[in-house]
């Protein structure tokens, strides 16, 4: 099988960064203490001096418009839900009696 993915938390990546960042260290010299990749680093560094606002979103972290997306989902998955349960009651409620 594949090797497992490492899953690093925001609070993490943003330590890494400011030990290159701020300490001065070497990318090369962080990477080898932390068990990371290089290119890993310079991809965190980068997002990091890009400004964004959250550069690391992180698992289950969503950006602004995907979570509108999942809410949009959600909402339409429960109206037809809703419209189902409806048209089924109208064709009970209009049989006749028998």
């Amino acid at each position: 099988m594949g090797k497992k993915r490492n899953q690093y938390t925001k609070e993490y990546k943003i330590e890494a960064v400011r030990l290159i960042v701020e300490e001065g260290r070497p990318i090369s010299e962080v990477a080898r203490e932390l068990g990371t990749g290089q290119s890993l680093l310079h991809r965190w560094k980068k997002k990091s001096e890009e400004g964004k606002i959250d550069p690391f979103p992180g698992k289950g972290r969503l950006s602004p418009e995907d979570e509108e997306l999942r809410q949009l989902r959600r909402e339409n998955k429960r109206l037809r839900m809703e419209r189902d349960i409806l048209k089924k009651a109208v064709g009970i409620f209009s049989k006749e009696p028998q």
